[in-house]
């Protein structure tokens, strides 16, 4: 017994009658693929039905699997008060649990914030449960982790479900671009309708691998709902033969309301596009190494020397002159598998030199950055650095602002906020200061001295 098939359904609340009051008939193309996706379930009869949300509890660090026997949910926040209970699959939770603790996939059941059933849940519900009744559940949550541990945490689910011997189907709940007219709910972005073209091309060739590459920025100014509940619905179908159709698409409210089938055989080791990609960022980021500039090498040697072995190793040797008699403030940034991993600087020198506030900074970035856990040497393989070294800050006016060449300080009082330049996804003069202001903790409309710097970015 395994996984038997796998979906992708969206979850607007207006597709429920009681909710949509007429306007449901606008999507009505979404509400007959929806059916036939249920109907197959019902056919299938899985033991466990395992439905992959990004609307329950959210972590940035951590895929969240909701615990306990059994939940209930209702869509009373949408004016549709009818109550919906479903019984967990507590042996299959825990059997990913242990799975995923074992592989040091961060995944499991603690830190649970809202127990009730959220929409991503429930509309799937609403349709399974006119076909399908006696299953099990289990609900899982997406995060802010890469889209490989997305994809990866499918995998090990796939192997519990095996391990145990249930048949279950998987469903990934998401919508696609919420950024698809000017009248629509979130505004219109041409990254919008670009991201669904791709999107569904992808899911109606059933090629997964092609996820991996979907450009970041396009993702991101599209406003994606369902990428990382994708991600994690293909892993459970890696290495197996599919079968796969997209069934409809809609986006007559600025979303896009894609539903698809994957029917599933049996393997297929030619599909096996995780290992493929491991491969693939391990071959990049040994290029990577090998062309990284002497303030990158500095600040990576420092941090795995510090997490490996804790303490410092000796400045090298040949290290050029600048990063031994010059001082001036740094940045080092880790991101892991394109996820910001740590980002800790300093806007000026508190150091005796550019070496020394490198190998600081390097240390605090993966060791103390408040919004992360500390590097484990585990993950010190695919960790990749850059390093900005700042020239010194200037008064300035928002006229005198760019944020491709310019960084930016905010202050007032004794408050600070900087930002660096060049970021992806800041594009505007507005959006730089607003950040800057924001992890100052300055709020907006209150007068603040501004302040330019320029950085050399090495990688």
């Amino acid at each position: 017994m395994s996984i038997t098939a796998g979906f992708l359904v969206p979850h607007p609340p207006v597709i429920i009658p009681q909710v949509g009051q007429g306007r449901e008939k606008e999507i009505a193309a979404t509400t007959r693929s929806y059916r036939g996706v249920a109907r197959q379930i019902g056919a299938l009869a899985p033991d466990t039905i395992i439905i992959f949300t990004p609307h329950s509890t959210v972590y940035s660090d951590y895929i969240h699997i909701s615990p306990g026997q059994e939940a209930e949910g209702s869509l009373a926040q949408f004016g549709y008060n009818s109550p919906v209970k479903v019984r967990y699959d507590e042996t299959l939770v825990r059997r990913v649990e242990k799975l995923c603790a074992d592989e040091r996939l961060p995944a499991g059941t603690l830190g649970e914030r809202e127990p009730r059933l959220d929409h991503g849940t429930l509309i799937p519900l609403h349709f399974i449960r006119e076909f399908c009744e006696n299953f099990a559940l289990v609900r899982v949550s997406a995060s802010g982790l890469s889209r490989e541990e997305h994809y990866r945490f499918g995998m090990l689910l796939t192997q519990a479900v095996e391990e145990l011997g249930r048949s279950a189907v998987v469903i990934a709940s998401g919508d696609l671009s919420h950024k698809l007219t000017e009248d629509g709910p979130y505004g219109f972005a041409p990254e919008g309708p670009k991201l669904d073209k791709a999107l569904t091309a992808i899911l109606d060739r059933g090629d997964f691998e092609a996820l991996f590459d979907l450009d970041e920025t396009l993702c991101d100014r599209g406003a994606e709902c369902g990428l990382r509940p994708i991600l994690m619905m293909a892993g459970a179908l890696d290495r197996r033969q599919v079968h796969a159709k997209l069934l409809s698409y809609e986006g007559p409210f600025g979303v896009g309301y894609g539903v698809a089938a994957f029917a599933v055989g049996g393997e297929d080791p030619n599909r096996n596009f995780y290992s493929r990609r491991m491969e693939k960022l391990a071959s990049e980021i040994k290029q990577r190494r090998a062309q990284e500039s002497p303030y990158v090498k500095l600040a990576r040697q420092t941090l795995e020397e510090y997490v490996l072995h804790g303490k410092l190793a000796p400045l090298p040797k040949d290290l050029p002159e600048e990063m031994l008699s010059r001082r001036a403030g740094t940045f080092v940034s880790i991101k892991k598998r394109g996820q910001l991993r740590g980002c800790i600087g300093t806007t000026g020198p508190t150091q005796p030199n550019i070496a020394e506030e490198i190998r600081h900074n390097a240390i605090a970035a993966g060791t103390r950055d408040p919004r992360f856990s500390p590097v484990e040497p585990w993950e010190l393989e695919d960790l990749v650095y850059s390093v900005d070294v700042l020239a010194t800050p200037e008064p300035a006016d928002e006229t005198m602002l760019d944020p491709v060449r310019y960084g930016v300080i905010v202050e007032r009082g004794g408050r600070r906020g900087l930002l660096l330049p060049n970021l992806e996804g800041i594009d505007t003069v507005e959006e730089q200061i607003a950040i800057a202001r924001h992890k100052a903790g300055i709020p907006e409309g209150k007068p603040v001295n501004l302040y330019r710097f320029e950085v050399t970015r090495y990688t």
